[in-house]
């Protein structure tokens, strides 16, 4: 049985997550919510003088609504959303979806199963949907390792055996069974979770200024070589 995808699979605009697109125009990248009828830089109809590789594109939105995720490890903010209000230095919460979208996640008063509060998320699939046997298997998995009293509320500690300490043990618990490789924390980090929480805070430094400015405007990266 596998586990793990390096790519996630494409999802729909979440609420709350605003559609952007870039395109190039004397000589920048302009980010915003839509195609606008004048370039913010030059003044003109961009339209006219788009060659194919300066064609508007749509930025893929980086968050999933957890609920809608299968058998997957999730991020989000311990208090608000990622779209709105997060300042990238607050405290991240993490759990592990169900094969029905319910996430089960620890905290200082034990364990959880949320049925809501995670529509706004980051998400490291971790099973490939062809995977039907470790699916089929995979909620009474989480439902008995949860049942451990590693998980009581006294045994909670924030720095040490905490949120991530749970959703890495479980991981780690179904890759002993299948005789693979098992992870450490900055191991699992380094190669699932950084990429998509680095795309994740590019994404809202985008929202933000165009919600701020109704443009992001970058120069365009040269891509000719030395004269």
């Amino acid at each position: 049985m596998a586990m793990f995808r390096d790519q996630e699979e494409a999802e729909a605009p979440q609420p709350l997550a605003p559609s952007l697109v870039m395109f190039t125009h004397c000589d920048r990248d302009i980010y915003s919510c839509s195609v606008p009828q004048q370039c913010p830089v030059c003044g003109q109809i961009p339209v006219s003088s788009w060659e194919l590789e300066k064609a508007p594109v749509s930025i893929p939105n980086p968050f999933v609504n957890a609920h809608r995720e299968k058998c997957s490890f999730v991020v989000r903010p311990t208090k608000g959303r990622f779209l709105g209000g997060y300042d990238g230095r607050s405290d991240l919460h993490v759990g592990i979806t169900s094969s029905k979208g319910i996430v089960h996640h620890f905290n200082e008063t034990g364990t959880h199963k949320d049925v809501t509060g995670w529509e706004q998320c980051v998400s490291v699939p971790l099973v490939p949907p062809d995977q039907y046997a470790l699916i089929h298997q995979w909620d009474s998995y989480i439902e008995e390792f949860s049942r451990n009293e590693k998980w009581l509320p006294h045994r909670y500690n924030e720095k040490d055996h905490n949120c991530y300490t749970y959703a890495l043990m479980f991981i780690n618990s179904l890759l002993h069974l299948q005789e693979k490789k098992t992870f450490t924390k900055e191991e699992f980090t380094e190669r699932f979770v950084l990429p998509r929480t680095r795309r994740a805070s590019k994404y809202i430094t985008l929202c933000h200024e165009v919600s701020q400015h109704y443009f992001y405007i970058v120069d365009h990266p040269r891509s000719d070589g030395l004269a």
